[in-house]
């Protein structure tokens, strides 16, 4: 196992690199920076990642650090995908047939993803290695960083191949096709003339939800005190929340639940004075285009999911006897979001309006490419 600080050699040349992180959304853009700086590393390497279906067009925006996507085919123990062993067979067997030279395991702690990861039949193996478990032969690992930030750890794992930790920036690239879908919903130039606050009431566990009532009368606190157009946003399948929202409100909302890509979304985000929303990738999109931000976290552990600087993307987060938790629905009475109240809420969100045009992240934000 390799310590913290300990490089190590490579002394072969590697011309294709797998990075495995077969996960949603927000997961992928906290490992931008560690891809980004193993593009650095690698200028002539053709990366490759091995990720769940959506994540062609994840892919497809990131090509500056990743040239090439396959699917990933499930394995025993990895719940993202049903195990099917007869197509892991056929994809490890492809996999070592294309041949690459580093792979690289960002998707959890090891304890299972480590064993599909060294069976892609790397020259080069590194990942992460859960204390009290044994990493695979030939693998070479570090100790996992419990409580570590998300961003930070994979950085650290790529400094072990000599890439630098230092930019740790999250950034969404937008396109004009972005801008374009957008405008094909509403009139962009209108979004541009009024005070945009975009709320978006979903996650994918729905033990990180805020109630809808709770939304709601955010909502219409914030119409009838700074006269903002609220727009409601979530993805497939979430349209029901956002139009429980909408139906609780007093005021007007626009609502887009379910009528935009990820590009869209992003476009959407960027013409925003402020976003609230659960913890979620849309959370993270919204640290990423530098847009100031409210995120309420519930289940997860805001000491590994939070944003490193959170000078314009606050957090509010209730601390209880049962958190971080591992369950998708709250098995008790949903104590860590029941506790975060619309006072709360409100009063950081006040502040961000009143100081969207003072107020700047600390550090550089990185420029976002238009594609």
């Amino acid at each position: 196992m390799l310590t913290d600080h300990q490089p190590l050699p490579i002394q072969i040349p590697v011309r294709k690199i797998a990075i495995v992180r077969a996960l949603h959304l927000g997961d992928l853009l906290l490992a931008v920076p560690a891809m980004r700086a193993l593009r650095k590393r690698f200028p002539e390497a053709e990366i490759t990642l091995v990720g769940l279906p959506w994540a062609v067009e994840f892919v497809r925006r990131f090509s500056a650090y990743v040239d090439r996507w396959v699917e990933f085919p499930g394995f025993p123990g990895m719940l993202e995908v049903e195990a099917n062993w007869e197509r892991t067979k056929r994809f490890l067997k492809e996999s070592r047939a294309y041949g690459y030279d580093l792979a690289v395991q960002m998707h959890g702690d090891g304890s299972i993803s480590n064993k599909f990861t060294v069976l892609l039949g790397a020259r080069l193996t590194v990942g992460f290695q859960k204390p009290g478990t044994r990493s695979p032969r030939g693998m070479h690992t570090l100790p996992y960083p419990e409580g570590s930030k998300e961003v930070l750890k994979h950085l650290k794992l790529v400094q072990t191949l000599g890439a630098s930790p230092e930019d740790h920036t999250l950034e969404f690239p937008l396109r004009s096709s972005d801008f374009d879908e957008l405008g094909q919903i509403l009139e962009v130039s209108e979004l541009e003339r009024e005070k945009v606050v975009v709320i978006n009431p979903g996650a994918r566990p729905p033990a990180r939800r805020w109630r809808p009532e709770h939304f709601a009368c955010l909502a219409d606190r914030l119409v009838a005190e700074h006269g903002v157009r609220v727009v409601l946003c979530g993805g497939k399948g979430e349209e029901n929340l956002s139009q429980a929202v909408k139906a609780a409100m007093r005021s007007e909302a626009l609502d887009l639940s379910g009528k935009t890509s990820i590009g869209c979304l992003g476009a959407l985000l960027s013409k925003a004075k402020l976003a609230i929303l659960n913890d979620s990738g849309p959370a993270h999109m919204a640290v990423a285009l530098g847009i100031p931000s409210v995120a309420l976290f519930g289940a997860a552990d805001p000491q590994r999911w939070a944003p490193i600087d959170q000078t314009i993307n606050r957090i509010i987060y209730k601390g209880v006897d049962c958190s971080p938790c591992p369950h998708w629905v709250c098995p008790v009475d949903h104590r860590c979001m029941n506790r975060i109240t619309v006072e709360e809420v409100l009063s950081v969100a006040r502040e961000l309006l009143a100081n969207t045009n003072t107020l700047e992240p600390q550090g550089t934000q990185r420029p976002q490419r238009e594609l």
